[in-house]
């Protein structure tokens, strides 16, 4: 395959809402480009990005997925990211690798939430970008309110580099401000415009445009800035070059326009995405860090190697695909790779650029460029590819942590033996997944980012691994304490034809603070019980505890005090102790006033301002308690502590809260007393679900 420079290579992502057409895009840009023989369509097999079964099934993007051709010379490398909530996590390591943004708004929904979200990720990485303003041939098409928005949202001038001839369904045409050429489209989906006279309707139009660009280009540098003011006018080279250090400095948000469906307008937008989005040496420095000190890797054709794996795929027939952008230095084909974050050796074999799912073989991955490895045994996402000498490691990937979770039962004994090893490939394709075996309940849990994300995630258990699951709700892991103390007896007397069991205890049962845990204090004096049946009194309460003596869930943060007893010298034994530590111990909890306590979460959750109200209220309802708002742009940040009980579908509720403008974070925080009204609820259900298991 042919070896492109640096300055011949563009990465980037395409970003946005779910539903604004960044994958109708990409599929355009590939027909243009001549990749694909046919306009690919969403939803549908002809789709070279959107190619899983499930994103068929789903119609929308549910995988990052990849695509690289040649427009002008120059390879440009695609990354088409999810924008529903359930699948945004693929979206912030995408960021991590690309050199530019075009952001996809749709002309007829505008600006949404994680449109806002992503914007915030590329803030912080200083990433370029350009708005590609799409579906301007919808009969909703808007122009005025979402430049409105995006200057209100975002805090910024957008810059229109073209203007539409109109909008709705008789859209044909765009003008490019920079020059004044006018492109008119055949509705046959080619995509090439045809330069003609401008619409005498909108001549008024396109001159204040042209206008405005230059005086906002001029405004990027002092120089500019002093031409324009002299001469009312900039040059082709003046205009590029200003255009070109406001669009990487972030001072210049220019907006093109176009119908992706259509393949109108991307053909400007591949010539203005290729001027003026950097290529990967114009890139700023990527920070990692080796030992304690920081250093930067950058494509300048002299650093040592680096690179990021950004994506994983867990293919059952392919194995294991490995996505990594090299930020320095190349990598080979049948070579070897430092993995610097697990700190081993990886056998590099074949090396490939993906073509959504088809592999085109390559012998090298340059600087700057991105590729993909098939079965490494180590690498994971995140994961950083360094010189072996030199050790360095990027900082990781933050994915969005996972909200919604279920248990899951395997329907069959083959399932069950499967389930763990399926579910640990689908961990490695997907990092907002999370697994864990509840010590309490002993459910398995599985926890994604909503209802839809876990769906999917159970198709593909299933479609992959062959693997079938039942789903029930977590079991919420309560825990018995008490409030108050007493002192008891504990005695077990047994006595048949042969040797007998006898066992005496006095015991004091007391409350600790909450947190503190379980001890036991031995205050025998005299020889009142033999040191040797001490540790089996002992061992007979934390069974107890274990088992629960009103619900049957653990038992914390109790102080049990061995201060008497007697023993007898043939027929006491530590079977006889344990036993009369545990009696005493359960007659002693029902005279402590036991109680229940429950998990309590600590939730950020944020919302747009004009739905505050609402979800307060709701966190109210669900007995939470506000710990604060914080104010932020025109969103506000409730912080709460609301029982687990509570929010186990909060995903779900806060999306009909807020139209699905909301999101939130949830971790625990702390136990709290069960109230009572809710307690004998509680206890009366667990001891029900305890007789039913014991009858199969």
């Amino acid at each position: 395959m042919k070896q492109y420079k640096l300055q011949d290579i563009r990465n980037v992502g395409l970003v946005g809402h779910g539903g604004s057409g960044k994958t109708s895009l990409a599929e355009a840009i590939l027909y243009f480009s001549g990749v694909s023989d046919r306009l690919g369509k969403v939803g549908d097999v002809s789709s070279v990005m959107d190619y899983d079964p499930d994103e068929i099934k789903h119609g929308h993007s549910i995988d990052a997925s990849v695509a690289f051709c040649e427009v002008n010379a120059t390879k440009l490398n695609l990354l088409d990211t999810p924008g529903s909530s359930n699948f945004i996590a693929d979206t912030p390591a995408c960021l991590r690798v690309v050199d530019g943004l075009i952001f996809v708004v749709g002309a007829d929904e505008g600006v949404q939430f994680y449109t806002e979200k992503i914007w915030q990720w590329a803030d912080q990485l200083n990433l370029p970008r350009i708005i590609f303003l799409n579906k301007l041939d919808h009969e909703r098409a808007n122009i005025a309110p979402i430049l409105e928005t995006i200057k209100k949202k975002f805090n910024k001038n957008p810059v229109f580099l073209q203007l539409p001839d109109t909008t709705g369904q008789n859209f044909s045409g765009i003008v490019d401000l920079i020059d004044n050429h006018y492109f008119s489209y055949n509705k046959d989906g080619k995509g090439n415009g045809k330069t003609g006279e401008i619409p005498s309707s909108i001549t008024d139009e396109v001159e204040l445009g042209h206008a405005e660009l230059m005086e906002a280009v001029a405004e990027v540098d002092d120089d500019l800035i002093e031409i324009y003011l002299e001469h009312g006018e900039l040059t082709e080279e003046q205009l590029s070059k200003g255009l070109k250090e406001g669009i990487r400095n972030g001072q210049l948000i220019p907006v093109i326009c176009g119908s992706a469906l259509q393949n109108m307008g991307v053909d400007l937008l591949l010539d203005t995405a290729i001027k003026y989005l950097p290529s990967p040496d114009m890139r700023a420095p990527e920070l990692a860090k080796r030992g304690d000190a920081e250093v930067t890797r950058s494509a300048n054709g002299g650093e040592p190697t680096s690179g990021m794996v950004f994506k994983t795929i867990a293919d059952p027939y392919a194995g294991k695909l490995t996505l990594f952008r090299m930020f320095s230095g190349s990598l080979k084909g049948d070579s070897t790779i430092y993995n610097a974050t697990q700190d081993t050796n990886e056998r590099v074999g074949q090396l490939y650029m993906l073509q959504g799912k088809k592999q085109v073989k390559v012998a090298e991955i340059s600087e700057g460029d991105i590729g993909t490895v098939a079965k490494l045994k180590s690498t994971v996402t995140g994961d950083t590819f360094s010189d072996a000498e030199e050790k360095v490691v990027f900082p990781p990937i933050i994915f969005p942590l996972p909200v919604f979770s279920r248990a899951l039962v395997p329907k069959t004994r083959a399932d069950e033996e499967k389930i763990s090893s399926a579910l640990h490939r689908l961990l490695e394709e997907d990092p907002s997944l999370k697994m864990e075996r509840n010590a309490q309940t002993g459910q398995l849990l599985l926890s994604g980012l909503g209802q839809v994300h876990f769906d999917v995630t159970l198709e593909r258990l299933k479609r992959r691994f062959g693997v079938e699951v039942e789903v029930k709700a977590p079991k919420v892991p309560y825990r018995e304490t008490i409030k108050s103390s007493t002192k008891v007896q504990g005695k077990y007397k047994k006595q048949t034809g042969g040797k007998g069991q006898f066992g005496d205890t006095w015991i004091e049962v007391s409350p600790r603070k909450r947190g503190e845990g379980y001890i036991f204090e031995d205050k025998i004096v005299g020889g009142a019980i033999p040191k040797t049946y001490i540790p089996a009194v002992d061992k007979g309460i934390q069974e107890a505890m274990a088992n629960g003596i009103i619900a049957h869930y653990p038992m914390v943060d109790v102080k049990v005090k061995l201060y008497d007893g007697s023993y007898h010298n043939v027929d006491s034994s530590e079977m006889a102790f344990k036993i009369a530590g545990s009696l005493g111990f359960k007659k002693g909890v029902m005279g402590c006033k036991p109680i229940l306590i429950e998990p309590v979460m600590n939730m950020e959750i944020v919302v747009p301002s004009d739905h505050v109200g609402d979800v307060m209220g709701d966190i109210n309802a669900k007995r939470g308690k506000i710990q604060g708002v914080d104010p932020a742009d025109d969103t506000q940040v409730i912080r709460a502590h609301v029982p687990m009980a509570e929010v186990l579908n909060y995903a779900a509720d806060l999306t009909s809260l807020t139209g699905g403008r909301g999101m939130f974070v949830m971790e625990f925080d702390h136990y709290a007393d069960v109230p009572e009204h809710l307690m004998q609820k509680i206890i009366d259900e667990a001891n029900r679900g305890f007789e039913e298991k014991k009858k199969e």
